[in-house]
């Protein structure tokens, strides 16, 4: 782990943040602010960036690679809710808020570079800028929207729909997922 503003590839992955779902319209003198806060981290496919049930939580923004949120059954049956790829982030903010624990964990589908700070340090920084605050919350209920639309989908359409209509909507991903993490996701498996 080695902190954005001393990393070797410290301007690449400063455009790369720029470019982020969430920070993109963070202006210059905020961006340089967070830069120091910043933790840049290397994962393996499988590794796990949050677990199920954890009370210490992260903010992450995806440089490289792909993540998934995934939840799972007292038995251990897992269900993929959510993929996320470069200039996407991922969360356990409303948790976090709400002071419970990680309803699902966060993992590496395939090798991936994300930046990352502790949830409390993340809020403390939106806090101090209230229109990222807007769009980061936007974002957080999008997501939560788009996971429930996944759930209903997953008892609503047979296996070809629920493949169609991610192909459809995720055509990036469609290809770079492992077709085994996709079978989980539709549940095909």
């Amino acid at each position: 782990m080695t902190l954005l503003v001393n990393h070797p590839q410290l301007p690449e992955i400063r455009e790369r943040l720029r470019q982020n779902i969430v920070l993109r319209r963070l202006k210059k003198r905020a961006f340089d602010e967070l830069e120091g806060t910043l933790a840049i981290v290397e994962y393996r496919k499988g590794d796990v960036l949050l677990s199920q049930g954890a009370h210490e939580m992260e903010q992450y923004f995806v440089i490289d690679g792909i993540l998934k949120r995934v939840v799972a059954s007292p038995e251990g049956k897992e269900m993929i809710l959510r993929f996320a790829k470069e200039d996407d982030m991922d969360t356990s903010y409303a948790a976090w808020k709400l002071r419970t624990p990680a309803p699902y964990s966060i993992r590496a589908v395939t090798k991936a570079t994300v930046a990352k700070l502790p949830l409390p340090q993340w809020a403390a920084f939106l806090d101090q800028h209230p229109d990222l605050k807007e769009d980061f919350e936007y974002e957080v209920m999008f997501l939560m929207s788009e996971v429930m639309a996944h759930t209903i989908t997953l008892h609503l359409l047979d296996a070809p729909g629920r493949v169609h209509r991610f192909v459809r909507k995720h055509a990036d991903l469609a290809e770079r997922v492992p077709k085994k993490e996709l079978a989980s996701y539709h549940r095909v498996v």
